[in-house]
């Protein structure tokens, strides 16, 4: 992949988090960045190390993509200013879902519906009005590693296939955690002062829902998924788990409610013990945990009458279903 890993064991926290500031400052010089914030530890991670080396020529920016978790934007923009940072919410719902509508094939969603809006659409925008030359992202080596080795495209993956961001979009693309897998990166965001609550978060994809919503993506699809995810991480934010999520299944499945024939919804809950999301086995929770989320999620989340729980591991399964 022409990219050294960095593992948790080999690195030196300090000294990363210093070299990478001299080189993201380097990069920059005296002119300015724009950095993508989602919220997740990686996108965290780079935020603070962006910020560190250039201070108020940093433009972070939260893109509201209508995909995001119940308050998330507002959430993300309250911890950062604690931390200091200010934070742009650019409301980019309208782009996403009319990109997003009628595609129904994982890749094309992550290609056409996801990559080609965030990079030639928002940040190219976002770029161009403010005079940045360098786009600063929270790229991983586990994302690399996965779509270099065909398993999927992660979103945020451009350089390592051949695409020249400077001439496709106008901008160049800083990746300073590239080197690191999730352990690592947790142990940089603990030492540049990132709350637990953000450094030690379950992995949260780039694409956000639309990656937990088997078939069409859609304003509703997105609002049922979001309420039956809100349900899941209650319900498992304490069970000590590498990542637990909720996944809308397309097909419509036959159920029974008030004495009624009711065709509704599936859920697919998936709770992973991992450390690194490479390999991963599913979390032996207790039964009646499963059946507590089964029932919320039948009488709280409209129009679901099947919940099911994923026993597959990693391989040959993936931790996310799309």
């Amino acid at each position: 992949m022409g990219i050294e890993e960095i593992q948790l064991h080999d690195l030196d926290v300090e000294d990363f988090i210093e070299r990478q500031v001299q080189a993201i400052g380097e990069a920059v010089g005296d002119g300015l960045a724009v950095n993508a914030l989602s919220g997740g530890v990686d996108s965290s991670v780079v935020t603070l190390l962006g910020h560190r080396a250039l201070g108020d020529r940093l433009k972070t920016c939260f893109i509201e993509n209508g995909l995001m978790r119940e308050g998330e934007p507002q959430y993300i923009v309250d911890v950062f200013h604690g931390l200091g940072v200010e934070v742009e919410i650019v409301d980019a719902r309208e782009q996403f879902f009319a990109a997003l509508a009628g595609v129904t094939d994982p890749e094309e969603k992550r290609d056409k519906g996801i990559t080609e809006v965030f990079y030639k659409d928002v940040f190219g925008k976002l770029v161009r009005d403010c005079g940045a030359k360098v786009l600063l992202q929270g790229t991983i080596f586990t994302d690399v590693e996965e779509t270099v080795a065909g398993v999927k495209r992660q979103h945020n993956i451009l350089e390592q296939l051949g695409i020249d961001t400077e001439q496709a979009y106008g901008y160049k693309v800083i990746e300073p955690i590239i080197q690191l897998r999730k352990p690592a990166v947790r142990a940089v965001g603990e030492a540049l002062g990132l709350p637990e609550e953000i450094f030690a978060r379950p992995p949260f994809p780039g694409p956000a829902l639309a990656t937990r919503v088997i078939g069409e993506v859609t304003q509703e699809r997105i609002a049922l998924v979001r309420a039956a995810t809100a349900i899941v991480e209650a319900e498992l934010c304490n069970s000590g788990a590498f990542q637990y999520m909720a996944i809308l299944h397309e097909d419509k499945v036959t159920g029974l409610r008030d004495g009624q024939r009711d065709f509704g919804h599936q859920i697919e809950v998936r709770c992973w013990d991992s450390t690194d999301a490479v390999t991963g086995e599913p979390t032996d929770l207790p039964f009646q945990l499963l059946r507590k989320i089964a029932d919320r999620m039948t009488t709280e989340v409209p129009g679901v009458v099947s919940v099911t729980y994923n026993i597959t591991g990693k391989p040959p399964s993936c931790i996310e279903a799309v």
